[in-house]
């Protein structure tokens, strides 16, 4: 997954809209850069608006606590929706990206008051998700886009959180992170779990055929030798003294040798 561009509207301290382009200079050319400024000037909303649009979540919200008053009910500090700038009707998060399939998608966020008045209530969040550069529409209900989302990414929320998006003091989640979790987010971040499935494919063959191996009958003991009588080995059939010495079955005390066009040797009584 590669983010190509993240924009918004009305956001926190982000008024109005804004866009960063990660496709244009000098953004394009640079490996590594820094998003700065001082407190207040939108820096984490930036990431926000990147997380709630692929997300409906932000892992700033996590650490608020209570109620904020709103129009007729208050809402939880943790709502998405109360990251609508203060006095705003309508805000929107918007991120291009690139998936792990190599196509290109948009996933956009919105957030709205009734009647699109300042003073009207906070409405239902809605979600959506295109494929560029048709703007082909993927998914219609927002549990639907969500799931088309996370399987373009490749990664859950909080999987993204832990190895993507590090929050503020968050980067320890990551170390501490349980073996297994933290194998399956470098897997997905290399693109390496071909390897796992390689592995996995590999044992299930082993374990059918010694399953298989198990079912067979069991070996005759090698010094179980047949005992043709003298009558049968002085035979003047030349088809018969070719015939080469096969293992004696428990419980028989000659063996009858296969002959041609039978599949299978029978015991004598």
């Amino acid at each position: 997954m590669r983010v190509l561009r993240i924009a918004g509207k009305n956001l926190a301290s982000l008024a109005d809209e804004f866009s960063v382009d990660f496709t244009s200079q000098p953004l394009s050319d640079a490996g590594l850069f820094a998003i700065s400024g001082p407190t207040g000037a939108g820096k984490s909303t930036l990431l926000d608006a990147l997380c709630l649009a692929l997300y409906d979540d932000t892992p700033r919200l996590h650490k608020a606590e209570g109620k904020s008053p709103d129009v007729g009910d208050p809402v939880s500090s943790q709502d998405p929706r109360t990251l609508l700038r203060r006095g705003a009707a309508e805000g929107w998060a918007e991120v291009d990206f690139v998936g792990n399939d190599g196509e290109s998608y948009r996933a956009r966020w919105n957030v709205w008051r009734a009647r699109t008045k300042a003073a009207g209530a906070l409405q239902p969040t809605t979600m959506s998700l295109h494929k560029l550069p048709g703007l082909q529409p993927l998914g219609h209900k927002k549990t639907e886009v969500m799931a088309e989302i996370v399987q373009r990414i490749g990664l859950s929320f909080d999987q993204f959180t832990r190895a993507v998006l590090l929050a503020q003091n968050e980067f320890s989640a990551f170390l501490k992170a349980r073996d297994d979790e933290r194998g399956t987010l470098l897997e997905t971040l290399t693109g390496s779990g071909i390897y796992s499935e390689i592995s996995k494919r590999a044992f299930e063959r082993w374990r059918a055929e010694e399953l298989a191996l198990k079912t067979l009958p069991p070996a005759w003991p090698t010094s179980n030798r047949c005992r043709l009588s003298s009558a049968m080995r002085s035979s003047r059939s030349p088809k018969l003294r070719k015939l080469p010495c096969m293992p004696l079955p428990s419980g028989s005390r000659h063996w009858k040798p296969t002959c041609a066009g039978t599949s299978k040797p029978n015991a004598l009584p």
